[in-house]
C-alpha cells in the first residue's frame, strides 16, 4: 500500500480533521473496495465498522414489508456511514448499499467510539455532520411532499452529479424511480422533459449533465439548502 493511500484529501471529512487528529486514526485504516449492490448494512444488523468512501456512492434506503423502497440519503466522500455510532447506537433502521462502485475507508466502530469519547476535534465535526445530515433528511420529507417529480429528479441528479463529482454517471430509470419512491412512468416524462430542454442528455442508462445552471433552476430550493449545509460543514 503505497503513501498516498492514506491522504486525508480524498474523503473530505477526514480532510477538515487537524493533522494531528487524522494521524490518530491513521494505524486504523483500512481501504476497501465498493462494488456495485454491495450491502454495507442490513437494518437491525450491529455495525461493526464506519465507512469514509474515498469514491462512489452509496444509497441509505428505507424498506417498507411490501418489498418497495425509497432513498432517504446518498454518501460519498463528503461523508461517512455509520451515524448511529456517533449518536451512542449500535444498529440502524435503513440499509445502505452501493449505488456506484468506489473505495473506502473502513475504521473499526469501537476505535471511533473511543475517539468520541474523548471529545475534542473528532467529535465536534462528526457531530456537525449530523447536524448537516439532519437538515438533508428534513429538507428531503418536505421536498418529497410539495415539489414536483421534474423538480425532484434535477435536485437529485444534482446531488448525486456534487457526491460523484462528474456530470457523467450511469443510472437506469429503474433504479431512479426506487430512490425517489415514484413510478417509473413519472421518471420518464420528466427526464423527457429535461432531455428535450437539454438539460441533460440521457441514452441507456447513461446520464449526462449538459446545462447545471438551468439544471439548478428547474430544481426546487431543496437542493439549494442542501447544498450550502455541506459547503458549510466542509468550509469550517
Amino acid at each position: 500500500m503505497s503513501e498516498d493511500t492514506f491522504k486525508p484529501q480524498v474523503n473530505r471529512l477526514l480532510a477538515a480533521l487537524p493533522t494531528s487528529d487524522y494521524q490518530r486514526l491513521v494505524p486504523h485504516l483500512k481501504l476497501v473496495s465498493l462494488s456495485t449492490r454491495q450491502v454495507i448494512y442490513e437494518p437491525g444488523e450491529p455495525i461493526a465498522h464506519v465507512y469514509f468512501p474515498q469514491h462512489g456512492a452509496v444509497s441509505l434506503v428505507a424498506s417498507m414489508d411490501d418489498g418497495s423502497m425509497m432513498e432517504v440519503g446518498i454518501v460519498s466522500n463528503e461523508g461517512m456511514l455509520g451515524i448511529p455510532i456517533i449518536l451512542g447506537g449500535d444498529t440502524t433502521t435503513t440499509k445502505a448499499f452501493v449505488q456506484v462502485s468506489g473505495a473506502a475507508m473502513q475504521l473499526d466502530a469501537d476505535v471511533l467510539k473511543t475517539e468520541l469519547n474523548q471529545g475534542g476535534a473528532i467529535q465536534k465535526l462528526l457531530l456537525r455532520y449530523v447536524q448537516t445530515v439532519y437538515t438533508e433528511l428534513v429538507q428531503g420529507c418536505a421536498c418529497n411532499r410539495f415539489h414536483t417529480v421534474k423538480q425532484r429528479l434535477a435536485r437529485w441528479l444534482l446531488t448525486v452529479s456534487d457526491r460523484l463529482q462528474s456530470e457523467d454517471f450511469l443510472l437506469t430509470q429503474e433504479f431512479i424511480a426506487q430512490m425517489l419512491g415514484v413510478r417509473r412512468s413519472g421518471v420518464t416524462v420528466a427526464a423527457n422533459t429535461l432531455s428535450k430542454t437539454r438539460m441533460i442528455r440521457y441514452q441507456r442508462g447513461h446520464i449526462s449533465i449538459l446545462n447545471r445552471e438551468d439544471l439548478s433552476a428547474t430544481s426546487c430550493e431543496c437542493y439549494r439548502v442542501i447544498q450550502n449545509e455541506f459547503a458549510r460543514l466542509l468550509e469550517n
